[in-house]
């Protein structure tokens, strides 16, 4: 009788320890979890901090073009048009998905496509390009493109992290009962593989 009690005692004790390592490894594999997406929120404020620096330039650009080209009023307009399309559209850091992060970025190319056609403009106005006010800008609009290409490459790296991290096993099980969903990426533009053709 002594033998089993002992037995049980130990069966007992062993699940005791079993269960509540399972419970520790729970917790911290949702605290990782946790953790993991508070970087792709902060990493997502960093992305729009560096698109709304672009938009915030956009008004002087405008202005310094329009002073020496008035009639390309219908380029000013597509620019103004475009950047209160791309500040307009905002998402839920906290639930990123494929496709909101779709039509945000499909706003922001729509502005990027405005400022190019607002460039090319610029090529007409010999004068314009020599203005320091308006190189100064112009350097300005490429260190910001710039910095958007780097906070969207370390925003996808964390988003890669943490979707990664959610469908491993055993930890998907953690993140599937907890309703932890893969987070979408910034994706290249349509086309962008192919090079453009330059001619002279």
């Amino acid at each position: 009788m002594k033998k089993k009690n002992r037995t049980w005692i130990i069966v007992v004790v062993v699940l005791i320890v079993v269960v509540l390592g399972t419970i520790r490894w729970g917790i911290r594999t949702y605290n990782g979890f946790v953790t993991l997406e508070e970087g792709i929120v902060g990493q997502w404020a960093n992305v729009e901090n560096v698109y709304q620096r672009r938009a915030d330039l956009i008004p002087n650009l405008v202005s310094t073009v329009k002073g020496y080209a008035e009639h390309e009023q219908e380029t000013f307009t597509q620019v103004i048009e475009a950047r209160a399309k791309a500040t307009s559209v905002t998402i839920d850091p906290s639930n990123i998905t494929p496709g909101s992060l779709a039509a945000f970025q499909q706003a922001q190319d729509g502005l990027s496509s405005a400022l190019s056609r607002l460039l090319v403009t610029v090529e007409r106005y010999p004068e314009l390009k020599a203005n320091q006010n308006f190189l100064e800008l112009q350097a300005q609009l490429e260190g910001t493109e710039n910095r958007i290409a780097v906070e969207r490459r370390k925003f996808n790296e964390i988003t890669r992290g943490f979707n990664t991290s959610i469908r491993r096993f055993p930890a998907s099980i953690v993140a599937n009962s907890q309703g932890f969903e893969k987070k979408g990426y910034f994706e290249a533009v349509a086309g962008s593989e192919t090079a453009p053709v330059v001619e002279f």
